[in-house]
């Protein structure tokens, strides 16, 4: 059954909110760089931040290094710097991910782990909410073993769009053997006749996701900037979101990693 909640319905929100579960949002980056998509995400991220529903991004289209240490390096055991801070609340929480997600993959590999992602739960327990930014070849292995996960995956407008978001699909679906996803289109400023295309080609990608992968997806055409299509768009991937247990009574607040705090301490993450 789908979770579809509209924006002006916090009954659900609130629900969620009182629940306290740590929730995993995969969101499949496009296979090629795609800024209306990232920018996407940003704004989703954004309106669950001002529902005070704290976000960490985990970033796996950006590599940690030296000079910006990540989710790699929390694995390893580094510290979060500073306390947290209240005032950092309402920025969003972005980390380098490639080589962490790299290693929770492998240890999924090497020792049959029920769950490759259970390390992360402990790490972010302070946040509500893990949008876990990868492509689908990142993503398989991860949540191969969640049936409960229900993908985000964000295609270009049109045919062409369509085309590249089925192969994410189908990637999934072969292995990591999910049974629903959610497809989001982005609608093209300002143009009637791409806008209807728009709309024909996500109902044939939903129909072939179902006929030849088994698929149940559920889609939405987003239009960019339109507050209530990012609105409800949001409210569906938490509400659909998997929960994740993070071994231990959850703590208030946020850890300081905003915008400005992830930038002071990874350099290089500035989106």
């Amino acid at each position: 059954m789908w979770h579809d909640t509209a924006p002006h319905q916090a009954a659900g929100l609130q629900r969620l909110m009182a629940e306290q579960p740590l929730r995993l949002l995969p969101v499949v980056c496009p296979a090629t760089p795609n800024p209306a998509a990232l920018e996407l995400l940003w704004q989703l991220c954004a309106v669950l931040q001002r529902l005070s529903y704290p976000v960490i991004v985990l970033d796996g289209s950006a590599a940690e290094g030296r000079h910006a240490p990540g989710l790699a390096e929390l694995l390893a055991g580094m510290p979060w710097p500073g306390e947290p801070d209240p005032g950092a609340s309402s920025a969003l929480a972005i980390v380098p991910a490639a080589r962490g997600l790299a290693r929770l993959a492998r240890r999924d590999r090497s020792t049959g782990a029920a769950d490759p992602l259970a390390p992360l739960a402990p790490l972010f327990r302070n946040y509500a909410a893990v949008a876990l930014h990868a492509s689908a070849e990142q993503l398989a292995p991860l949540v191969q073993h969640r049936r409960d996960c229900v993908p985000l995956v964000v295609t270009g407008p049109r045919a062409r769009g369509m085309v590249a978001g089925y192969r994410q699909l189908k990637h999934l679906v072969l292995h990591a053997a999910i049974s629903r996803c959610m497809v989001a289109a982005l609608r093209p400023h300002a143009v009637p006749a791409a806008d209807r295309q728009t709309t024909e080609a996500l109902q044939a990608l939903q129909r072939s996701a179902r006929q030849h992968l088994g698929l149940r997806c559920h889609g939405t055409v987003v239009a960019p900037g339109r507050l209530q299509d990012i609105q409800r768009l949001a409210l569906q991937l938490l509400e659909n979101g998997c929960t994740m247990d993070t071994a231990g009574e959850r703590q208030g607040g946020c850890l300081p990693f905003g915008r400005d705090a992830c930038a002071s301490f990874f350099p290089e993450c500035s989106h």
